[in-house]
């Protein structure tokens, strides 16, 4: 037998570690950070604690990792926007990335919700922000830009306000699943920033909810 290419090595050690880090979110936030063990990690991601080990010394450089690659996805959303763009089509895809990223990862985005708001990964959190500094800079900057290019008085505020509301929007869209009328909610934010009505954006078919009353699922 033909020993494996690089090629395939790199890639059976990236499915190890997926495996790891998806099981350890799992179990991060059903059992809490803190009282989840190694050994839960392990059961459920069927791998070996050894392995585990050789990837992450520590069930903290799991939370670091998990954290970190989370926000990596957030603060690399705009990195392909035209600099130069027309500013309203511009904060009409910055609205429509986060809507349908959240969507269409919304186990994921419940899950990581699930662990941030732990007593005990706070601490962490603030440090994966930290280690990130320059990253988050150029994402605050390139949406204060957008709105400094639609004239706002006042492009910080703008900014914070956005991404309030859409953490808003994603907060309730994870504890309201299919209740939650995501597409009337793009349709109003669009109006909120006078970008017109929206084209259809490809959202899954369960979140196109009646505008009713929020309500969480039984079960």
């Amino acid at each position: 037998m033909s020993p494996r290419s690089e090629q395939t090595n790199r890639e059976l050690r990236r499915s190890s570690q997926e495996r790891i880090l998806t099981a350890a979110l799992e179990v991060f936030a059903e059992q809490g950070y803190e009282n989840a063990t190694i050994s839960q990690i392990t059961e459920r991601a069927g791998v070996s604690r050894g392995l585990v080990s050789y990837y992450f010394a520590t069930k903290q450089d799991l939370l670091r990792a998990i954290l970190g690659r989370w926000l990596d996805g957030l603060l690399t959303m705009l990195d392909d926007l035209a600099p130069d763009g027309p500013p309203n089509d511009l904060l009409a895809t910055v609205i429509d990335r986060a809507l349908l990223g959240a969507s269409t990862q919304l186990g994921t985005q419940r899950l990581v919700l699930c662990l941030m708001l732990q007593p005990g990964t706070r601490g962490v959190y603030a440090q994966v922000e930290r280690d990130r500094a320059e990253a988050m800079r150029a994402f605050e900057d390139r949406l204060r830009d957008i709105f400094a290019a639609r004239g706002a008085a006042d492009p910080a505020v703008e900014e914070a306000l956005l991404r309030s509301l859409l953490e808003g929007v994603l907060f309730k869209l994870a504890v309201y699943e299919q209740g939650y009328p995501l597409d009337a909610i793009r349709s109003r934010l669009f109006a909120l920033y006078g970008l017109g009505e929206p084209a259809p954006l490809p959202l899954p078919a369960d979140v196109f909810a009646e505008s009713g009353r929020l309500r969480a699922p039984l079960g």
